[in-house]
Order: structure tokens, then sequence, then C-alpha cells
């Protein structure tokens, strides 16, 4: 008798159990959510046509010389959309991927005046003006305003290490003699740090310059910070 109404009892749980939610896992099978939960959903995704970009915070104040000797800073760049890389002209490593990466976005937005390019040399005492001009004639550069820059070493260093966080380094274990970051950042016409997230959300900082989605993803964010 005792089984009899434990089994009863627990039908009738089960009953009242299927009555709420069965009704709602049919729901979340039209609509495609099956494995989305109450939490889950108070998470907010991030959507394929999600076009707003993620403000990091102001670029670093710099003042440094370009392959014409001319004094180059941030104001120079006031109302433009530009990428900044660091780099330098011997690098037997990753810059020429990095150079052939940033060649494809100044074809793609070739023209325009409203977008620039900063290339920073980490190796100044090789990398003078005369230099980095015979270098942008090389790559075959045409835009004017794509600026190969050189400095003091120290304030170039520091620049990149604690102002945009992007690693530089000398080592003379390493090929070529120097240690850098293959990531540009882009900066947009106010002069702040801007970027996407990533698929789970989280901002990705920079962009990587080594990849084809890479240079494809901060294309496509270029135009958008061209149309703001």
């Amino acid at each position: 008798m005792f089984k009899n109404k434990s089994y009863i009892g627990i039908s009738f749980i089960v009953l009242i159990f299927g009555i709420y939610a069965i009704p709602k896992i049919v729901q979340r099978i039209k609509t495609d959510k099956v494995v989305q939960g109450d939490r889950l959903d108070r998470v907010n995704p991030v959507t394929a046509d999600d076009d707003k970009l993620i403000k990091i915070g102001p670029a670093p104040r710099f003042e440094l010389t370009n392959q014409d000797n001319k004094k180059i800073n941030n104001d120079t760049y006031k109302g433009k959309v530009y990428v900044l890389e660091f780099f330098f002209v011997s690098c037997p490593t990753i810059c020429p991927k990095m150079n052939e990466s940033m060649l494809l976005i100044e074809k793609k937005f070739f023209g325009n005046p409203n977008f620039g390019i900063a290339s920073i040399t980490i190796d100044p005492d090789h990398d003078t003006a005369e230099v980095l001009k015979d270098h942008s004639k090389l790559l075959g550069v045409r835009s004017s305003n794509w600026h190969f820059l050189t400095g003091k070493k120290d304030y170039i260093f520091n620049l990149a290490n604690k102002g945009f966080n992007l690693y530089a380094g000398q080592n003379n274990k390493v090929a070529g003699g120097f240690e850098h970051s293959g990531l540009f950042a882009l900066i947009d016409k106010n002069g702040n740090i801007r970027c996407r997230n990533d698929e789970f959300g989280n901002p990705i900082l920079y962009y990587d310059g080594l990849d084809k989605m890479g240079v494809r993803n901060i294309q496509q964010d270029i135009n958008i910070l061209l149309k703001e």
C-alpha cells in the first residue's frame, strides 16, 4: 500500500512538471534556443550585425620624425582614422608579413584623405629618416598619410610598452636583435583606440597583423569608423 502511494505521488509530480516544462521546451526548439537557460539568457551575446566598436581610451601622446624629416604627432592624424604598428626595417621574421598586411590596408583605403598609417621603428639607431624613406619606396608605398617614424630608442620603447602596451624589446639572442608584437592598433578620428569584441564578447584590444582574418577585421572596422 505504501509503495502504491509513493508511485502515485511520483506520477503526480512528473505530471505537474510536464505541464509546466514541456511547452517551454517545445518553444525553445522552435526558436532554436535549446541550449539556452535563464542564466545564459542574461549574458549579452555578440551579434553578427553589431557594428559598435569598443572605445578603449585615448591613444598615448607621441611626437616622432617621419621619412621626410618632418615632425609627426597625434595632431597630424586628427580627424583621421589610422592604424599604428611597431616594426623595424631589417626585421627578418614577422615584419615582412606585417608590411604585406599593411600594404593591403593601404590599397583598400588609398585616396581617402581621412585615413592614415603610422609605422614606428623600434631600431631607430639604424632606421634613420633616410633608411625609412628608402624602405617606403621599396615597399611601393603611395599614400602621403603613411608615415614611417623614428626617434630616440628609450622614448619609442616606452611608447610601445607603457603607452600602447604592445611589446617591443631588444634581444641579441633572436634573429634581427629585436622582439616585438605583430599587432596593429586602430585609432579613430578623435584619437581613441578602438576595437571589436571577440566571439565571447571580450574586447580584442588589437588586431593580428599576421593573420588574414585580422586584416579583414580591421578593414571592416576602419570602414565603420570612417562613417562615424
